[in-house]
């Protein structure tokens, strides 16, 4: 797949490149934020209309997050966003580009995300995509928008197409179930017991569903969306989050120098530093840790135990995310500076504050048997 990264000038406008002088492409346009179900939906329809009529396949996405800029406008009298770091992001732009290559796109065209572009209206953007990059076919999500003010929704988007002929629009739904809510504020619930949480929407009756969305200020979403994938992070519920992804959630990030107390104890982890994507909440949690090679294809795949927060037993106060590889040899660990995407299958049980270091290492190595078993 060949990757594009495009600038808007000024004014907003992209040189959008020429694909082929010959053949019109079938375009698709999202976040992807998380490159979901609902994503993989949209995704698998734009591939698959491309290789119908033999042209090539398109996937355009932004970055930033077109809500990092906006939420930083508003807070900042209308500044645009310069450095950022997007802690809400559900993965990196790497991963997803990673998952875009895999659905087997030819393309993937990242924009730029900025004020002015968001400032072009639907129309301008549809007739560049049409008269520049030889758009025939567009593949949207169902509640898809665009353009200034967002006014390039489906049913606008439908009466141009059918207006000018010049393109076909394609639906896909990809909202999955109905009647999905989340609270408006994301907040981090740590679990009380051990074990994997469950959403807690889960099995309420219709009178219990609006007693919750009333008490949390909730919202009405997709269930198939990167809000409640975050809902779910923030609570612990991994199987529940993994069912939306159609895989665990995982982040990205660099090992760096920690503390050593791990080592120390005798189980020796990796520090994650530099990390892309979204942390769930605290925890310690049954996963994998994969070594990823410079050009991003994974090495070494090893089960893992993963701590998420703050180590109150020593006093310490920073949250971190650490991975003890079992069954690694002390003598054969060694990932500092590595890149490495650690994967959370299982929630196991809340972080605690212990008497001892002795009491510690002895719930650890409990918390490492339970990977075993899950792992196997």
């Amino acid at each position: 797949m060949d990757i594009i990264h495009l600038e808007p000038n000024s004014d907003g406008v992209v040189e959008w490149p020429t694909l082929s002088d010959e053949k019109r492409a079938v375009v698709t346009i999202g976040n992807f934020d998380g490159v979901h179900k609902g994503h993989q939906a949209v995704l698998n329809r734009a591939r698959a209309l491309a290789e119908q009529y033999d042209v090539p396949s398109v996937a355009i996405t932004f970055d930033p997050r077109p809500s990092v800029v906006h939420s930083y406008a508003v807070s900042h009298d209308g500044e645009q966003l310069a450095e950022y770091a997007d802690e809400l992001a559900v993965m990196s732009l790497n991963h997803r580009l990673e998952l875009i290559e895999q659905a087997g796109f030819d393309y993937a065209l990242v924009v730029r995300y900025t004020l002015e572009f968001a400032a072009r209206t639907y129309i301008f953007f549809l007739g560049q995509l049409v008269g520049k990059l030889g758009m025939r076919t567009l593949v949207l999500g169902m509640d898809a928008t665009m353009g200034k003010g967002r006014e390039g929704n489906i049913g606008a988007i439908a009466k141009l197409s059918a207006a000018t002929g010049v393109f076909e629009l394609d639906v896909v739904d990809d909202c999955g179930p109905s009647g999905v809510f989340v609270p408006r504020t994301l907040e981090y619930a740590v679990p009380q017991n051990d074990g994997e949480p469950h959403n807690p929407m889960t099995g309420m009756t219709k009178a219990e569903l609006r007693a919750w969305t009333k008490k949390h200020n909730s919202v009405a979403t997709r269930a198939y969306s990167s809000s409640m994938i975050r809902f779910l992070l923030a609570r612990g519920c991994m199987h529940d989050a993994a069912e939306i992804l159609g895989r665990p959630h995982s982040i990205d990030a660099v090992v760096e120098h920690g503390a050593a107390r791990g080592r120390g104890l005798g189980f020796p982890t990796a520090n994650c530093g530099q990390i892309d994507g979204f942390v769930p909440v605290d925890g310690v949690y049954a996963g994998y840790v994969t070594v990823l090679g410079e050009d991003g294809a994974s090495r070494e795949h090893y089960a893992a135990a993963i701590s998420v927060g703050t180590n109150s037993t020593f006093s310490e106060t920073s949250r971190s995310v650490e991975a003890y590889c079992v069954d690694v040899p002390d003598s054969e660990f060694n990932l500092y500076d590595a890149r490495v995407r650690v994967e959370f299958t299982d929630y196991l049980r809340p972080m605690r504050t212990f008497e001892s270091a002795d009491a510690l290492v002895e719930q650890m190595a409990c918390d490492v048997e339970r990977v075993r078993e899950l792992n196997v």
